[in-house]
């Protein structure tokens, strides 16, 4: 399909992708920070909170989205696409909430630096699948269209980079911890960590699909 055919008035899909991305990134921001300063409790408090906001408000553009399809004769990219791509983008922010609650769950009382590296690379690809959903209106012009495929393969090498961490953490995390307890409760939360990237790269690659088929 043909970008830029008109929707019906009761709503845009794009105007709700690009919502929810700033959903994501702003998620991804209250995470790492809650990561930062965990070990001052009001403050991770504070930033736990600001990831289940993010999260919920994501949820009801989710749900709109979903409406939308059901009442939308002609959709601007093919219904499969807009369907796979706003659950693909719900999933991230799913997995930085349930992130933070297996943290406090597991009543993780410090983090190590694996952790926060991890974090970071969450935060960089929750800002990079914000920046490439943000283009999909756009797609029609060949210079933005580069520029999402751009993006994707960013989102791409920090999935790769999120790999990398998590091996030499779990590596690390093999040979040197003893108490069997902080060894699950650490290899837990970095397969976590590791798999937003994951769902990133999922987003990214539905991305790449829909720049193909329609720039």
């Amino acid at each position: 399909m043909i970008f830029g055919k008109l929707l019906p008035k009761d709503g845009n899909f794009f105007e709700l992708f690009n919502e929810h991305g700033k959903y994501i990134a702003e998620g991804g921001r209250a995470f790492v920070q809650m990561i930062q300063y965990y070990n001052t409790p009001d403050l991770r408090e504070k930033y736990a909170r600001e990831v289940d906001n993010a999260e919920h408000a994501a949820d009801k553009i989710t749900a709109e989205v979903n409406r939308l399809l059901h009442r939308t004769f002609i959709t601007p990219i093919d219904r499969e696409q807009i369907h796979g791509l706003i659950n693909a983008m719900d999933d991230i922010l799913d997995l930085l909430q349930d992130s933070s609650e297996v943290m406090a769950l597991y009543d993780v009382q410090h983090v190590n630096e694996d952790v926060v590296r991890l974090g970071e690379i969450s935060v960089k690809c929750c800002e990079r699948v914000q920046h490439a959903v943000s283009l999909i209106p756009k797609l029609s012009d060949p210079a933005v269209a580069e520029a999402a495929l751009k993006t994707c393969e960013e989102i791409d090498r920090l999935e790769s980079d999120a790999d990398r961490v998590m091996r030499s953490a779990m590596s690390r995390l093999f040979r040197e911890e003893q108490d069997t307890r902080e060894l699950i409760k650490l290899k837990a939360i970095y397969e976590h960590l590791e798999t937003i990237s994951d769902r990133c790269e999922d987003v990214a690659n539905l991305i790449e699909g829909i720049v193909l088929e329609n720039s």
